[in-house]
Protein backbone atom coordinates (compact mmCIF):
# COMPACT_ATOMS: atom_id res chain seq x y z
CA UNK A 1 0.00 0.00 0.00
CA UNK A 2 1.52 3.27 -1.31
CA UNK A 3 2.14 5.76 1.48
CA UNK A 4 -0.17 9.15 2.22
CA UNK A 5 2.26 10.94 0.93
CA UNK A 6 2.02 8.78 -2.53
CA UNK A 7 -1.39 9.02 -2.34
CA UNK A 8 -1.92 13.17 -2.09
CA UNK A 9 -3.69 14.35 -5.11
CA UNK A 10 -2.22 16.44 -7.49
CA UNK A 11 -4.77 16.65 -10.14
CA UNK A 12 -8.73 16.92 -10.92
CA UNK A 13 -10.59 17.19 -13.64
CA UNK A 14 -13.95 16.72 -14.91
CA UNK A 15 -15.58 15.81 -18.15
CA UNK A 16 -18.66 16.61 -19.40
CA UNK A 17 -20.01 13.71 -21.35
CA UNK A 18 -23.45 13.10 -22.77
CA UNK A 19 -26.12 13.45 -19.43
CA UNK A 20 -23.30 12.84 -16.66
CA UNK A 21 -20.04 14.50 -15.76
CA UNK A 22 -16.92 12.36 -15.29
CA UNK A 23 -14.77 13.43 -12.61
CA UNK A 24 -10.85 12.09 -12.17
CA UNK A 25 -8.51 12.34 -9.57
CA UNK A 26 -4.95 11.42 -10.03
CA UNK A 27 -2.45 11.01 -7.08
CA UNK A 28 1.51 11.71 -6.73
CA UNK A 29 2.44 8.16 -7.81
CA UNK A 30 0.12 8.45 -10.75
CA UNK A 31 -2.89 6.31 -9.63
CA UNK A 32 -6.37 7.59 -11.15
CA UNK A 33 -9.60 6.82 -9.60
CA UNK A 34 -13.30 8.08 -11.70
CA UNK A 35 -16.34 9.05 -10.15
CA UNK A 36 -19.28 10.96 -11.69
CA UNK A 37 -22.28 13.32 -11.09
CA UNK A 38 -24.58 15.24 -13.32
CA UNK A 39 -24.55 18.78 -13.96
CA UNK A 40 -21.41 20.62 -12.00
CA UNK A 41 -20.65 24.60 -12.98
CA UNK A 42 -17.21 25.44 -13.54
CA UNK A 43 -17.13 27.14 -9.88
CA UNK A 44 -18.17 23.66 -8.58
CA UNK A 45 -14.88 22.03 -9.79
CA UNK A 46 -12.85 25.18 -8.74
CA UNK A 47 -13.96 24.51 -5.22
CA UNK A 48 -13.63 21.17 -5.19
CA UNK A 49 -9.70 21.68 -6.57
CA UNK A 50 -9.17 23.95 -3.48
CA UNK A 51 -10.64 20.89 -1.07
CA UNK A 52 -8.62 18.46 -2.42
CA UNK A 53 -5.28 19.50 -3.21
CA UNK A 54 -2.87 17.97 -1.42
CA UNK A 55 -4.81 15.96 0.97
CA UNK A 56 -4.50 11.95 0.85
CA UNK A 57 -6.97 10.24 -1.05
CA UNK A 58 -7.54 8.16 2.26
CA UNK A 59 -9.23 10.95 4.21
CA UNK A 60 -12.05 10.56 1.59
CA UNK A 61 -14.77 11.16 4.31
CA UNK A 62 -13.49 14.51 5.73
CA UNK A 63 -13.00 15.47 1.58
CA UNK A 64 -16.51 14.89 1.77
CA UNK A 65 -17.42 16.83 4.43
CA UNK A 66 -15.89 19.62 2.74
CA UNK A 67 -17.92 19.70 0.09
CA UNK A 68 -20.73 19.07 1.50
CA UNK A 69 -22.28 22.56 -0.11
CA UNK A 70 -21.80 20.74 -4.13
CA UNK A 71 -23.24 17.48 -3.26
CA UNK A 72 -22.72 16.48 -6.38
CA UNK A 73 -19.36 16.39 -6.56
CA UNK A 74 -19.08 15.24 -3.54
CA UNK A 75 -20.74 12.30 -4.62
CA UNK A 76 -18.48 11.59 -7.62
CA UNK A 77 -15.69 12.21 -5.48
CA UNK A 78 -16.24 9.82 -2.89
CA UNK A 79 -16.71 7.08 -5.82
CA UNK A 80 -12.95 8.39 -7.43
CA UNK A 81 -11.45 8.22 -4.04
CA UNK A 82 -12.67 4.98 -3.23
CA UNK A 83 -11.25 3.73 -6.78
CA UNK A 84 -8.19 4.86 -5.59
CA UNK A 85 -7.84 3.22 -2.47
CA UNK A 86 -8.83 -0.03 -4.04
CA UNK A 87 -6.45 0.03 -6.48
CA UNK A 88 -3.39 1.11 -4.13
CA UNK A 89 -4.57 -1.72 -1.69
CA UNK A 90 -5.27 -4.16 -5.13
CA UNK A 91 -8.72 -5.46 -4.20
CA UNK A 92 -12.35 -4.26 -5.07
CA UNK A 93 -13.85 -1.43 -2.92
CA UNK A 94 -16.29 -3.57 -1.63
CA UNK A 95 -13.33 -5.09 -0.08
CA UNK A 96 -12.17 -1.98 1.15
CA UNK A 97 -15.14 -1.42 2.84
CA UNK A 98 -15.60 -5.34 4.31
CA UNK A 99 -17.68 -6.85 1.96
CA UNK A 100 -18.72 -8.83 0.29
CA UNK A 101 -22.05 -9.76 1.68
CA UNK A 102 -23.86 -11.31 -1.42
CA UNK A 103 -21.41 -12.69 -5.16
CA UNK A 104 -23.96 -10.92 -7.22
CA UNK A 105 -27.14 -8.14 -7.46
CA UNK A 106 -30.09 -7.76 -8.50
CA UNK A 107 -30.47 -5.64 -11.16
CA UNK A 108 -33.41 -3.49 -12.16
CA UNK A 109 -33.51 -1.45 -15.55
CA UNK A 110 -36.20 1.06 -16.44
CA UNK A 111 -38.53 0.21 -19.51
CA UNK A 112 -38.79 2.88 -21.69
CA UNK A 113 -41.39 3.85 -24.07
CA UNK A 114 -44.88 6.16 -23.90
CA UNK A 115 -47.12 2.97 -25.12
CA UNK A 116 -47.79 -0.15 -23.57
CA UNK A 117 -46.41 -2.16 -26.84
CA UNK A 118 -43.56 0.21 -26.84
CA UNK A 119 -42.85 -0.88 -23.12
CA UNK A 120 -43.54 -4.20 -24.20
CA UNK A 121 -40.58 -4.10 -26.49
CA UNK A 122 -38.70 -2.24 -24.11
CA UNK A 123 -39.10 -5.88 -21.82
CA UNK A 124 -38.22 -7.75 -24.47
CA UNK A 125 -34.72 -6.41 -24.90
CA UNK A 126 -33.81 -6.05 -21.35
CA UNK A 127 -34.84 -9.53 -20.77
CA UNK A 128 -32.59 -10.43 -23.60
CA UNK A 129 -29.84 -8.65 -21.78
CA UNK A 130 -30.44 -10.20 -18.91
CA UNK A 131 -32.98 -8.09 -16.22
CA UNK A 132 -36.00 -9.88 -15.07
CA UNK A 133 -37.08 -6.74 -12.90
CA UNK A 134 -38.04 -3.78 -14.63
CA UNK A 135 -39.30 0.00 -13.70
CA UNK A 136 -42.66 0.84 -15.40
CA UNK A 137 -43.94 4.01 -15.54
CA UNK A 138 -47.58 4.95 -15.21
CA UNK A 139 -50.04 5.37 -18.13
CA UNK A 140 -50.96 9.23 -19.10
CA UNK A 141 -54.32 9.37 -17.69
CA UNK A 142 -56.69 11.14 -14.47
CA UNK A 143 -55.17 10.26 -11.42
CA UNK A 144 -58.13 9.61 -9.39
CA UNK A 145 -60.10 8.11 -12.36
CA UNK A 146 -61.13 4.42 -12.35
CA UNK A 147 -60.11 4.39 -15.97
CA UNK A 148 -56.65 5.49 -14.94
CA UNK A 149 -56.49 2.58 -12.32
CA UNK A 150 -57.65 0.56 -15.24
CA UNK A 151 -55.08 1.61 -17.82
CA UNK A 152 -52.52 0.36 -15.18
CA UNK A 153 -53.98 -2.64 -14.08
CA UNK A 154 -54.12 -3.08 -18.28
CA UNK A 155 -50.05 -1.89 -18.57
CA UNK A 156 -49.32 -4.67 -15.72
CA UNK A 157 -51.38 -7.87 -17.27
CA UNK A 158 -49.59 -6.68 -20.92
CA UNK A 159 -45.86 -6.57 -19.28
CA UNK A 160 -46.68 -9.77 -17.22
CA UNK A 161 -47.64 -11.73 -20.65
CA UNK A 162 -44.64 -10.55 -22.45
CA UNK A 163 -42.00 -11.30 -20.10
CA UNK A 164 -40.52 -14.63 -18.88
CA UNK A 165 -42.39 -16.56 -15.50
CA UNK A 166 -39.93 -15.01 -13.12
CA UNK A 167 -40.82 -11.16 -14.32
CA UNK A 168 -41.12 -9.16 -11.38
CA UNK A 169 -42.47 -5.19 -11.49
CA UNK A 170 -41.63 -1.56 -10.00
CA UNK A 171 -44.84 0.71 -10.93
CA UNK A 172 -42.75 4.22 -10.37
CA UNK A 173 -45.51 6.65 -9.43
CA UNK A 174 -43.01 9.72 -10.04
CA UNK A 175 -44.19 11.34 -7.16
CA UNK A 176 -47.55 12.73 -9.65
CA UNK A 177 -50.35 10.84 -7.23
CA UNK A 178 -52.10 12.55 -4.04
CA UNK A 179 -51.91 10.35 -1.39
CA UNK A 180 -55.37 9.08 -1.06
CA UNK A 181 -55.25 7.82 -5.36
CA UNK A 182 -52.09 6.12 -4.56
CA UNK A 183 -53.71 4.26 -2.30
CA UNK A 184 -56.84 3.23 -4.43
CA UNK A 185 -54.23 2.38 -7.21
CA UNK A 186 -52.45 0.30 -4.06
CA UNK A 187 -55.16 -1.83 -3.19
CA UNK A 188 -56.17 -2.34 -6.85
CA UNK A 189 -52.95 -3.50 -7.66
CA UNK A 190 -52.03 -6.39 -4.73
CA UNK A 191 -52.72 -8.95 -6.94
CA UNK A 192 -49.67 -8.14 -8.92
CA UNK A 193 -46.93 -8.94 -5.97
CA UNK A 194 -44.86 -5.60 -6.95
CA UNK A 195 -41.23 -5.34 -5.73
CA UNK A 196 -42.66 -2.08 -4.33
CA UNK A 197 -44.27 1.24 -5.89
CA UNK A 198 -41.78 3.78 -6.50
CA UNK A 199 -42.64 7.27 -5.46
CA UNK A 200 -46.04 6.76 -5.34
CA UNK A 201 -46.68 10.37 -4.09
CA UNK A 202 -44.47 13.17 -2.93
CA UNK A 203 -42.64 12.47 0.41
CA UNK A 204 -42.99 16.34 1.27
CA UNK A 205 -45.87 14.76 4.28
CA UNK A 206 -44.50 12.36 6.09
CA UNK A 207 -47.38 11.39 8.06
CA UNK A 208 -49.37 10.70 4.72
CA UNK A 209 -47.06 8.47 3.32
CA UNK A 210 -46.57 6.73 6.70
CA UNK A 211 -50.81 6.29 6.17
CA UNK A 212 -50.41 4.89 2.59
CA UNK A 213 -47.50 2.44 3.85
CA UNK A 214 -49.41 0.64 6.86
CA UNK A 215 -52.52 0.37 5.14
CA UNK A 216 -51.42 -1.35 1.89
CA UNK A 217 -50.03 -4.87 1.57
CA UNK A 218 -47.58 -3.32 -1.12
CA UNK A 219 -44.42 -1.62 -0.52
CA UNK A 220 -43.64 1.59 -1.16
CA UNK A 221 -40.21 3.56 -2.18
CA UNK A 222 -38.79 7.03 -1.91
CA UNK A 223 -35.55 8.48 -2.44
CA UNK A 224 -34.34 9.04 -5.56
CA UNK A 225 -35.22 13.06 -5.61
CA UNK A 226 -34.48 13.40 -1.78
CA UNK A 227 -31.05 15.05 -1.31
CA UNK A 228 -31.78 15.99 2.59
CA UNK A 229 -30.53 12.42 4.62
CA UNK A 230 -32.68 14.20 7.11
CA UNK A 231 -35.70 13.58 5.07
CA UNK A 232 -35.01 10.18 4.66
CA UNK A 233 -34.79 9.77 8.82
CA UNK A 234 -38.23 11.77 9.03
CA UNK A 235 -39.24 9.01 6.91
CA UNK A 236 -37.61 5.98 8.36
CA UNK A 237 -39.18 7.12 11.71
CA UNK A 238 -42.53 7.54 10.84
CA UNK A 239 -42.39 3.99 9.14
CA UNK A 240 -43.58 5.83 6.01
CA UNK A 241 -40.46 3.73 3.62
CA UNK A 242 -39.97 0.20 2.94
CA UNK A 243 -37.58 0.36 0.04
CA UNK A 244 -34.67 3.20 0.37
CA UNK A 245 -33.91 5.02 -3.00
CA UNK A 246 -31.11 7.11 -2.76
CA UNK A 247 -29.63 8.68 -5.90
CA UNK A 248 -25.53 7.25 -6.31
CA UNK A 249 -24.79 10.31 -8.28
CA UNK A 250 -25.97 12.48 -5.26
CA UNK A 251 -25.05 10.85 -2.28
CA UNK A 252 -21.69 8.86 -3.17
CA UNK A 253 -21.32 5.50 -1.84
CA UNK A 254 -20.27 6.29 1.85
CA UNK A 255 -23.13 8.77 2.29
CA UNK A 256 -25.51 6.05 1.24
CA UNK A 257 -23.74 3.34 3.59
CA UNK A 258 -24.53 5.69 6.28
CA UNK A 259 -28.05 5.62 5.51
CA UNK A 260 -28.56 2.20 4.71
CA UNK A 261 -26.81 1.49 8.46
CA UNK A 262 -29.76 3.77 9.48
CA UNK A 263 -32.49 1.95 7.21
CA UNK A 264 -31.13 -1.25 8.87
CA UNK A 265 -32.01 -0.40 12.47
CA UNK A 266 -35.90 -0.06 10.86
CA UNK A 267 -35.86 -3.61 8.71
CA UNK A 268 -35.73 -1.47 5.78
CA UNK A 269 -34.35 -2.48 2.34
CA UNK A 270 -31.84 -0.18 0.34
CA UNK A 271 -32.42 -0.36 -3.54
CA UNK A 272 -30.07 2.79 -4.80
CA UNK A 273 -30.63 4.32 -8.12
CA UNK A 274 -28.68 5.00 -11.20
CA UNK A 275 -29.73 6.07 -14.43
CA UNK A 276 -25.79 7.40 -15.64
CA UNK A 277 -22.98 5.60 -17.01
CA UNK A 278 -20.77 2.43 -15.87
CA UNK A 279 -18.61 4.43 -13.53
CA UNK A 280 -22.57 4.75 -11.43
CA UNK A 281 -23.22 1.62 -12.12
CA UNK A 282 -20.02 -0.07 -11.15
CA UNK A 283 -20.27 2.03 -7.84
CA UNK A 284 -23.57 1.07 -7.39
CA UNK A 285 -22.33 -2.62 -7.52
CA UNK A 286 -19.95 -2.41 -5.23
CA UNK A 287 -21.92 -0.49 -2.92
CA UNK A 288 -24.97 -3.52 -2.26
CA UNK A 289 -21.72 -5.91 -2.22
CA UNK A 290 -20.86 -4.21 0.92
CA UNK A 291 -24.78 -3.55 2.77
CA UNK A 292 -26.16 -6.42 4.75
CA UNK A 293 -29.76 -4.82 3.46
CA UNK A 294 -29.12 -4.38 0.10
CA UNK A 295 -32.28 -5.54 -2.11
CA UNK A 296 -31.86 -4.42 -5.73
CA UNK A 297 -29.61 -1.97 -7.90
CA UNK A 298 -31.16 0.43 -10.85
CA UNK A 299 -29.12 0.41 -13.68
CA UNK A 300 -29.23 1.21 -17.64
CA UNK A 301 -29.99 -1.85 -19.47
CA UNK A 302 -26.73 -1.53 -21.46
CA UNK A 303 -24.40 -0.85 -18.38
CA UNK A 304 -23.15 -3.92 -17.48
CA UNK A 305 -23.34 -7.65 -17.96
CA UNK A 306 -26.44 -9.28 -16.52
CA UNK A 307 -27.57 -12.95 -16.31
CA UNK A 308 -30.99 -14.66 -14.60
CA UNK A 309 -31.50 -11.29 -13.17
CA UNK A 310 -28.32 -11.08 -11.79
CA UNK A 311 -25.18 -8.46 -12.12
CA UNK A 312 -21.86 -10.19 -10.75
CA UNK A 313 -19.69 -7.94 -9.12
CA UNK A 314 -16.55 -6.32 -10.42
CA UNK A 315 -13.23 -8.38 -9.98
CA UNK A 316 -10.50 -5.80 -10.84
CA UNK A 317 -9.14 -3.25 -7.96
CA UNK A 318 -11.04 -0.21 -7.25
CA UNK A 319 -14.25 0.38 -9.44
CA UNK A 320 -12.96 -2.67 -11.36
CA UNK A 321 -13.41 0.04 -14.33
CA UNK A 322 -11.07 0.59 -17.08
CA UNK A 323 -11.70 4.13 -18.66
CA UNK A 324 -11.12 4.28 -21.97
CA UNK A 325 -9.76 7.90 -22.65
CA UNK A 326 -9.72 8.02 -26.42
CA UNK A 327 -13.36 7.08 -26.25
CA UNK A 328 -13.68 9.92 -23.29
CA UNK A 329 -11.91 12.68 -25.80
CA UNK A 330 -13.87 11.87 -28.67
CA UNK A 331 -17.53 11.98 -26.56
CA UNK A 332 -16.75 14.64 -24.42
CA UNK A 333 -18.86 17.67 -24.64
CA UNK A 334 -16.80 20.05 -21.76
CA UNK A 335 -13.37 19.20 -20.32
CA UNK A 336 -12.64 21.63 -16.91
Amino acid sequence: MPSNSELEIAEVQTFRLRGFTLLRIKTRSGIEGHGECGAAAPEDLAFARTQMAGKPATAYEVIGQSLAARPALRAAADMALLDIIGKAAKAPVYQVLGGPTRFKVRALASLEGDSDQALAASLRRAEAAGFRCHVVPLPPARARSQAFVEATTRRLESLRQAGSADTNFVLDGAGQLPPAAAASLCAALERFHLLWFDEPCRWTDPRAVARLAAENVTPVGFGRHIGDCGVFQDLLRESAIDVLRPDIRMHGISQIRRLAAIAETYYVAVAPYHDGGSIGTAAGLHLAASLPNSFAVQMPAAATTVKDGYAELPRGPGLGVVVDREFIEKHKEQRS
